[in-house]
């Protein structure tokens, strides 16, 4: 990146439209994710969220207008413009406090639900709270906090929970499963024992319905039945096929043999597609959210019809955010046009009639 480039994404430079990338790196976690998702090659080799194995069966008559297309929905009891998350991704300093503040912006213009990054580092620092208070921005869509469950083992109680979801005014609270994160980061929490109960406890607890995600490896059906069965509202699967994180802390610790050995989890993890199928056909009525590698509208609409009730964006849509406004919300317009097309094009005016098509086939090759 050139020098012009840095200064633009200089936090002092910066407004509602101008670029949000932070001017360097500054030992920051959460700045160093954001640049680097956004700078290194930190995607899956060798694994991929496994939609592309699926192609619709094109209706050469769909007998309805376009106009007539509609994507309002259901999601945890209450109807939302969207099926489309925005999927948790940052908070936690200044600069991505910032980002956060322009998905909410977009987020609630354009109908979508919103999650925000783990809201941890407010929860232990006040003074952080501003970075994920995002309510104000965004008064009628669902939003998401987020907390790493494995922090239910280090003194992370159901207060503790309460307050994180307080602080981002959400509606419900995401915990987040990232044990192989956890091995590769520097500052990695390891203890993931009898951590299911703990989980349990907080559902049982807590003011606000908990769901849990992946953060890219995905959630089995085996294990999503657990979890369900423990008291959770939803699932977001978060298969692989998108970003890797081992990938990512690969970059920033400074142990060799740690970020040697990141580079044979390259590959690891259970695509999006069939984590998607799997935890539809364990649990039949379960809320379910579908994301890992999701690109665009026809990916969302393949998460859709193979069972997500949610289709659910991270770092696809994170180069548009740090961007401008305007940039992030032609990115949310595109997918959402994209969206409508492939109902337009399999004869279908709504979204259950896309989660319950049969134009949806697998490759012969797949």
């Amino acid at each position: 990146m050139s020098n012009t480039e840095n200064k633009k994404g200089s936090p002092d430079d910066s407004n509602r439209s101008g670029s949000l990338l932070p001017a360097a790196q500054t030992g920051e976690r959460k700045i160093e994710h954001v640049r680097l998702c956004l700078q290194e090659d930190v995607a899956g080799h060798g694994i991929t969220s496994g939609l592309e194995r699926y192609s619709f069966k094109h209706c050469a008559l769909p007998e309805l207008h376009f106009d007539e297309v509609r994507l309002d929905t259901n999601f945890m009891g209450r109807t939302v413009r969207t099926p489309l998350l925005i999927s948790s991704m940052t908070g936690g300093s200044a600069e991505t406090g910032a980002i956060n503040e322009r998905l909410a912006e977009t987020a609630e213009r354009r109908g979508w639900a919103l999650g925000v990054g783990s809201v941890r580092a407010a929860v232990e620092k006040e003074e952080l709270a501003s970075t994920f208070a995002v309510r104000r921005l965004a008064p009628s869509i669902p939003i998401l906090a987020n907390l790493g469950a494995v922090q239910l083992n280090y003194g992370f109680g159901v207060d503790d929970c309460q307050r994180a979801v307080e602080i981002a005014g959400a509606d419900m609270l995401v915990l987040h499963l990232n044990g192989l994160q956890e091995i590769f980061q520097p500052e990695g929490n390891l203890d993931f024992s009898r951590l299911l109960e703990r989980i349990e406890e907080l559902c049982h607890r807590l003011s606000v319905p908990v769901g849990v995600k992946e953060v890219g490896w995905g959630i089995d059906g085996e294990t999503a039945s657990r979890l369900y069965d423990a008291g959770a509202a939803f699932i977001d699967v978060a298969g692989a096929g998108g970003t890797s994180w081992s990938q990512v802390e690969k970059f920033r610790n400074p142990d060799p043999v740690r970020r040697a050995a990141a580079e044979a989890f390259a590959d690891w993890g259970n695509s999006t597609a069939d984590c998607i199928v799997e935890v539809r056909a364990a649990q039949p009525n379960g809320t379910l959210i579908g994301s890992g590698g999701l690109k665009n509208g026809v990916d969302a609409a393949k998460a859709l019809a193979l069972g997500a009730d949610m289709a659910g964006f991270g770092r696809s849509l994170l180069g548009s955010a740090v961007t401008s406004s305007e940039a992030l919300e032609a990115r949310l317009e595109q997918v959402e046009l994209e969206l409508r097309t492939v109902m337009f094009g399999i004869g279908v005016a709504g979204i259950e009639g896309l989660k319950d098509t049969t134009r949806l086939r697998k490759k012969a090759n797949g």
